[in-house]
């Protein structure tokens, strides 16, 4: 692997040594992967940041480092809502560690927003052909393959190395060769809504860590997109994806249709639905959470317009960005009329709040997926109206 003579200097600890270790975590991912150089990125996203996952041994080693990022960097969501941690019933000990976390990121001039949508992020932006260093599974997916920009699923401590560094190394998803098709996707029906989680979440199981191109009848929306990347990614190892005719950079390969061809039809999608992951499959409905991946505004806007004159009985999650949710207040009020929670920084797969409960519904694939290995809570996909109605009052079913 080439390294300039700036780079062989840095490697030497030259600079200090944060940076002498951020470089050798990147060489040595770019000698495992045969990557021939480091490249400049223009962002970095980094996971490893709710406390619930990264523990004290992870907060010491952030804690350790020195220096600023070398580019503009945000963080992965967080164990809780960083404002109203109290509301969700996390602990003064979690809270207090929590932040000490944030505040290592700081010190180290990463932005402190913590979201799985840093696309939605004013001054964050993001254009085809960029070269990235982002952690978060569908944060990755949605780069890659709904704006054309470039990045491979990095760990945590490799994604704040390129920050700190501002490069990456050279290799996977930023080379041209491996951005081709290698699987075909037909899907036999329409689709509409959660039914683009509950497709990722299929595919996602066959195609593993391949690319897959899809040939479908309808178009989805970026949101839609967002919804079946992130489904993809977590049910299988999916970081890249093609839709023939929606997603740019299939438009502009010159790509063969894969020789494997698999086959989605209604039935499946429809099974999705009917199945409950987790040891309590059979104990109701405790809570339904929206918004995995971070909901956006126009998620806000049609989460707002079906609780409209409904009361919620239960417990209702709705997980955005805080600058999503600071830029939307009347849609925020509009959802909290209803007694539903609108929650910043987190979610529902990295907070130890949903470990209150013992079964989840959401309109994710992606926390389908999730929820029951990582939280120990049964889960059940629906649709948003159907997440509505399993908390709502009696009489509003």
């Amino acid at each position: 692997m080439y390294l300039t003579n700036e780079e062989e200097r840095t490697l030497d600890g030259e600079f200090g040594e944060t940076l002498r270790k951020a470089t050798e975590i990147l060489v040595a991912l770019g000698d495992i992967y045969g990557a021939d150089q480091l490249i400049p990125i223009q962002s970095a996203q980094i996971a490893g940041v709710s406390y619930k996952t990264i523990g004290d041994a992870g907060l010491e080693w952030i804690s350790d480092l020195t220096g600023t990022v070398k580019v503009p960097a945000i963080l992965n969501p967080a164990g809780m809502d960083l404002e109203r941690w109290q509301d969700m019933g996390i602990s003064e000990t979690f809270a207090r560690k929590q932040l000490e976390v944030i505040q290592a990121y700081k010190d180290l001039g990463v932005r402190p927003m913590c979201t799985c949508t840093p696309y939605y992020l004013e001054g964050f932006s993001v254009q085809y052909g960029h070269h990235l260093a982002w952690s978060e599974s569908s944060a990755v997916s949605y780069a890659n393959s709904v704006i054309g920009a470039r990045t491979n699923r990095e760990g945590g401590p490799s994604a704040l190395a390129a920050a700190l560094v501002g490069k990456t190394a050279n290799y996977g998803y930023h080379l041209d060769e491996n951005r081709q098709p290698t699987v075909s996707v037909s899907v036999e029906c329409e689709l509409s809504g959660s039914d683009y989680g509950a497709l990722g979440y299929l595919v996602g199981k066959d195609v593993g860590n391949r690319v897959p191109l899809f040939n479908m009848n309808a178009r989805p929306a970026p949101d839609d997109l967002k919804s079946l990347g992130a489904a993809m990614a977590a049910s299988g190892a999916v970081a890249l994806y093609h839709v023939e005719g929606i997603t740019p950079e299939i438009q502009r390969m010159d790509a063969e249709q894969p020789d494997e061809t698999i086959v989605i039809e209604k039935g499946q999608i429809d099974e999705v639905y009917t199945n409950i992951l987790g040891e309590d499959g059979d104990a109701g409905t405790d809570i339904a959470a929206l918004g995995c991946p971070h909901a956006s505004a126009t998620e806000l806007e049609t989460i707002a317009d079906r609780l409209a004159n409904r009361t919620i009985t239960k417990q209702l999650w709705v997980c955005t960005s805080r600058e999503v949710a600071e830029r939307h207040p009347d849609l925020v009020r509009r959802i909290e009329e209803s007694g539903a929670m609108v929650l910043c920084d987190t979610c529902m797969v990295v907070s130890p709040a949903t470990e209150q409960y013992q079964s989840m519904i959401v309109n994710s694939g992606k926390a389908f997926a999730y929820l029951p290995g990582m939280c120990h809570v049964a889960a059940q996909m629906g649709d948003v109206d159907e997440c509505i109605r399993k908390v709502c009052a009696p009489d509003e079913d």
